[in-house]
């Protein structure tokens, strides 16, 4: 992408500040690591559709090894796949930095299929800045260290304020209920030329993790421990709510589109069109919606979840390969470190995305406490250049609502749960009764290994 002398200018500023702040940051590590040359594979690499960021991946690998001589970084794109990580895990195909979604740490920490790092980051300057009920995901009981948090998510609902707008609806007072948005995606959808009023997943297990955030909201729970043993807790009044609402907006009200089996990157894509009008999401949907599918920034509301009862909280971060060397890992660390840990690069990463035209300053979690949390309030603001009322409703919504985390073996759970997802929205005659029994039993089976 190129914007002339000026921005090329700042990008090479940019950049030289965060080799200068890094270098000072890293230099403990640096030295731990010593002189010979490692070379160190990591994934979270953007695709060559998402152009931007993906020349920022790249030069930010160029400007590690340049602070770096000794360590050669191979990037690979992607992020964690839950289709064929337990294989390439299985397999030892994993990076030597691996992505994982805050559901999976617990896990494999419990089968020790992740490098114990706690000698390496101890008493490390960023680390201890970081939250600690987030830093906890990638602890074991005794409190050993496992991996880095790279960002936290809450879940709400995303909606396109131009079409509320065409449907005689207010775009500043999203739905505050389930009910108002069994409402307003009828009016939505009653636009015609192909709107859809409401989208879902049921693919991918993101039908799964959708259908957990939807019961969240409404005071239900996926899994529940009793007497030290985890059971299915969703087939339940409230779970069945939550189909019925689907199945009635899907084949009554026809407000949520022909189209079904979507995964991930489908809804993205249909908002940044401008024929969707709301589903559940994060923050970190309208950049990829702005930049990769070209959507209009000032298109994009955010709202609490419905109902408020409960909001799905989770992130990701990375692990290490087990099967590391030493300086395999202190390498990935300081990777980690320069790249996604660093407070000390906040303010150039978003003066970077800013000048890309990339939104900076949305209503997103974050890692920092102390020091650095001041950083990453100060150079949001500065740099913010999103029209931040938008996203007023779920600010305003979400500091009263409770967290809830995703379940123990989430991966596995959401990958049931798609086929009761799948079901209601792909079969007018569903039977959510029967789906919910089938969909228990599974759960608990898997559930039965989890201590």
């Amino acid at each position: 992408m190129n914007r002339g002398g000026t921005y090329k200018k700042r990008l090479a500023l940019s950049v030289l500040l965060v080799m200068v702040v890094a270098a000072s940051a890293l230099t403990a590590l640096s030295q731990a690591s010593g002189s010979k040359k490692v070379t160190i594979t990591v994934n979270g690499l953007p695709p060559k559709t998402d152009p931007t960021n993906r020349d920022t991946f790249l030069r930010d690998v160029k400007a590690f090894e340049k602070l770096h001589p000794n360590i050669h970084v191979i990037p690979h794109e992607g992020f964690m796949d839950p289709q064929t990580f337990q294989a390439r895990l299985a397999g030892g195909q994993l990076e030597n930095v691996f992505y994982v979604y805050f559901t999976d740490p617990a896990n494999l920490i419990a089968r020790h299929q992740a490098a114990d790092i706690t000698k390496y980051v101890q008493g490390n300057s960023v680390v201890k800045q970081i939250k600690p009920t987030i830093m906890r995901i990638f602890k074991d009981g005794k409190g050993h260290v496992y991996g880095l948090p790279r960002a936290n998510y809450t879940l709400g609902l995303l909606y396109n304020r131009t079409l509320f707008q065409r449907a005689g609806l207010n775009p500043n007072k999203p739905p505050t209920t389930w009910a108002q948005v069994r409402t307003d995606a009828k009016r939505i959808a009653a636009l015609g030329n192909g709107t859809v009023g409401y989208g879902d997943y049921s693919k991918s297990n993101t039908g799964g993790w959708h259908f957990t955030a939807e019961l969240y909201s409404l005071g239900g729970s996926i899994a529940v421990q009793r007497s030290g043993r985890w059971r299915a807790g969703f087939n339940s009044a409230l779970g069945k709510q939550v189909l019925r609402q689907l199945h009635t907006m899907r084949w009554v009200d026809k407000s949520m589109g022909e189209r079904q089996l979507l995964e991930w990157a489908d809804l993205l894509q249909m908002m940044a069109s401008g024929k969707l009008g709301m589903y559940v999401a994060t923050s970190d949907n309208i950049p990829i919606i702005v930049n990769q599918f070209k959507g209009n920034l000032d298109d994009y509301g955010l709202g609490a979840m419905p109902n408020g009862k409960g909001a799905l909280a989770g992130g990701d971060g990375y692990m290490f390969n087990r099967k590391n060397t030493p300086a395999q890992t202190q390498a990935g660390i300081q990777w980690l470190l320069f790249k996604f840990v660093n407070p000390n690069r906040i303010a150039s990463d978003n003066r970077i995305a800013k000048a890309a035209g990339s939104p900076v300053g949305l209503p997103e979690p974050n890692l920092w406490t102390g020091a650095a949390l001041k950083k990453w309030a100060v150079a949001t603001k500065r740099y913010s250049n999103v029209p931040s009322q938008n996203y007023a409703p779920f600010v305003k919504g979400v500091a009263k609502i409770p967290l809830r985390v995703e379940p123990p073996s989430a991966q596995q759970i959401y990958a049931v749960l798609d086929t009761a997802m799948a079901t209601v929205l792909t079969d007018s005659n569903a039977n959510i009764d029967q789906l919910l029994s089938s969909a228990e039993s599974q759960v608990n089976s898997i559930l039965s290994s989890v201590r």
